[in-house]
Order: structure tokens, then C-alpha cells, then sequence
């Protein structure tokens, strides 16, 4: 099948746009809102892009509050998600009000940040703290604004759980990412593992 996604019907049961993708990280991001309250919200559209220095996006259909606070505090915080979290991962993707903080609501334990007012999941093995580089609007060929924005931020500090580095490499197979499938309620989980040499 082939079909203009801007102009013509799919005739599927479902958009399966987020399925064409996959498996795309969980950007899980931690925020301060201005009165204080922390944020901790999951992005499937998520990822990194530049290495030298690192950088990493996010985005989403509203400007929701993870977006609002990255940009009036200039500072947030990446978690990994893992299998081991996948519930308070989960907990912390609803709809809440901006004074209700989803850290407390899934009971998860915070940690203080090494550079950045937002702390990390204390749990999670991995965090990037991050400053706010720049918001970018998406707009169409025609000129169309949409409701998308990329979020930007610089890497400012690497958090790596020392349990997970085995002879200087990050073991995988101890950190078990999880990642997001098509389909409001598919996951998947890294636990098979290749090599393969470049050519």
C-alpha cells in the first residue's frame, strides 16, 4: 500500500504512523515547574542527535508541561527507561495537573543532579542532565505551523550507575532499555543482544 499522509485515508484499523518507526527510546524527562513541583513525564519521540558534545530532543503534540518547564527553568534531565521501572514509567505518562508531581505519585526515589536543579530517577541507570538549547516549530511544505515542537538540550553531565559498566563498556544486558512499539500499549524491551562488525 502507499498513501499521502497529508491527503489520503490509510484504511487500516488504526494510524499506524508511530508503528512505520519503531522501536523508538523513551525520552524520560524530568522538570521543575516555576513553583517548584517536579515533573517527570516519558517522550516516545525522543532521541539522540549530535555526540560531540551530545545532544538530545524531544517532542510532543501540546506544549505539556516537560516542554513549558524545560524552557522557563533552561535545564532538564533524560532517565532511561528500563523494564525495572516500566510501571512507574507508566504511572508517570497520565494526564495530571501541573501541581501534582508524578515522581510522588509513582513513588519513586529522586537523586540530586550533579549541574541542573531537576533531579534524576534515582533508580534509572542512566541520566543526561541537560540545558535548554533551543525549541524548534515544525512547519509543512506549505508553510503550515503545527502543534509539534522539538525540544533541544545540551548535555551538560553523563550519569552512568556504575553496576552497569563491565570491563569498561556498558552492559546491556544489565540495563534492559525499554522502548516504545507503535500502538498506544506496545513496548519493547532490549534483552537480545548482536554483534555485528561494520564494514
Amino acid at each position: 500500500m502507499d498513501y499521502d499522509p497529508r491527503s489520503e485515508p490509510h484504511n487500516l484499523a488504526h494510524d499506524p504512523t508511530t508503528s512505520l518507526v519503531v522501536p523508538r527510546p523513551i525520552g524520560w524527562i524530568t522538570t521543575i515547574s516555576p513553583t517548584g513541583v517536579i515533573n517527570l513525564a516519558p517522550y516516545s519521540f525522543f532521541n539522540l542527535i549530535a555526540s560531540h558534545p551530545p545532544f538530545v530532543m524531544f517532542a510532543s503534540n501540546t506544549r505539556k508541561h516537560s516542554q513549558r518547564h524545560a524552557q522557563s527553568g533552561n535545564e532538564f534531565v533524560f532517565n532511561l527507561a528500563i523494564y525495572d521501572l516500566r510501571i512507574e514509567m507508566n504511572i508517570t505518562g497520565g494526564e495530571y495537573a501541573e501541581d501534582v508531581s508524578e515522581p510522588e505519585l509513582a513513588k519513586l526515589a529522586m537523586a540530586p543532579s550533579r549541574f541542573v536543579k531537576p533531579p534524576r530517577v534515582a533508580r534509572s541507570p542512566v541520566a543526561l542532565e541537560c540545558l535548554h538549547s533551543q525549541t524548534v516549530p515544525l512547519v509543512s511544505s506549505d508553510g503550515k505551523k503545527h502543534n509539534y515542537e522539538v525540544v533541544i538540550g545540551e548535555v551538560v553531565n553523563v550519569h552512568i550507575d556504575d553496576a552497569v559498566i563491565v570491563d569498561r563498556m556498558i552492559d546491556m544486558s544489565r540495563i534492559r532499555p525499554i522502548a516504545r512499539l507503535g500502538y498506544r500499549g506496545d513496548y519493547t524491551v532490549v534483552d537480545n543482544i548482536f554483534e555485528m562488525k561494520r564494514v
